[in-house]
Order: C-alpha cells, then sequence, then structure tokens
C-alpha cells in the first residue's frame, strides 16, 4: 500500500504518544497490574478446587503419593505467593521510592523503572506458572493415587 505523507506523520505522531518515554511506564504499570490481578484471582481459584475437589484426607493415601501431595502444595502456594508478591512490587513499588524533580533524572527514573516492571512481570509470570501446574498435579496426584 501507499500512504500519503499526512498518514505516514499521522502515525508517526500516534506512535510517540503510545511509546513515548512516559507512556512505556504506564503501559508497563498497566500491564502489571493485570497480572497481579490474575495471580490473585487464580490463586483463590485453584484453592477453592483443591478444597472442594481434592481428598479431604490426605491420611488415605499412600506415603508416597502423601508426601507428593504435600510437596507440590507446598511449591504450588510459595510460587502463587511470590508471584502475588512480585506483581505488587511491580504495581506499586518499593516503599520509599524517589526520583528528584530534573528532567534527566525523571528519565532515567522511568526508563529504569518501566524495565524493572518488565522483568518483575516476567518473574511473576513463571512463578504463576510453575504455582498453577504444582496444584493441578498435586490436585491429579489425589484423584489417581491408590489409597490405603
Amino acid at each position: 500500500m501507499t500512504y500519503t505523507r499526512a498518514q505516514l506523520d499521522d502515525a508517526d505522531r500516534r506512535i510517540e504518544e503510545m511509546f513515548g518515554s512516559g507512556q512505556q511506564l504506564a503501559a508497563a504499570l498497566h500491564q502489571a497490574e493485570g497480572y497481579r490481578n490474575f495471580v490473585a484471582s487464580l490463586t483463590g481459584l485453584l484453592t477453592a478446587v483443591f478444597v472442594l475437589k481434592g481428598q479431604e484426607d490426605l491420611n488415605k493415601l499412600d506415603a508416597g503419593p502423601r508426601w507428593a501431595v504435600v510437596s507440590l502444595l507446598i511449591t504450588g502456594f510459595l510460587a502463587l505467593i511470590v508471584a502475588s508478591w512480585l506483581g505488587v512490587v511491580a504495581v506499586h513499588g518499593r516503599p520509599g521510592e524517589e526520583f528528584y524533580g530534573e528532567p534527566n533524572r525523571l528519565l532515567d527514573y522511568e526508563a529504569g523503572r518501566t524495565r524493572r516492571i518488565w522483568v518483575l512481570v516476567e518473574w511473576s509470570r513463571w512463578l504463576a506458572l510453575i504455582g498453577v501446574l504444582a496444584v493441578a498435579a498435586a490436585v491429579i496426584v489425589t484423584w489417581a493415587a491408590p489409597g490405603k
């Protein structure tokens, strides 16, 4: 396709509005908020599923499967707790974090904060996946493992 100079200039202006230095930080915060909410709701859902659908008494399981379930649950819920914490830190930052009013310091802060948010969200995503898989595996073991 062929575009007019006005269309290209308008697209360039929109790109600057969407991806300018201040907008990158806003986009990173928006994404981090979404992941934080996702991990929180996922943790609640998994807890409900395990409580409602898992075995009520793990003592009915043989020793091997029982310890596997306990280990998977500990791993899963720790991963989900850490993922939730990283989401909170990504969205809200560390208490007392400051930057100074000079323009170059503001730009440095925005660039550094944006990078930290992306890293924290990435770690949160992987930990949430590990947590989900571990809790799901624990539920499956309670369904499939032979009992006493």
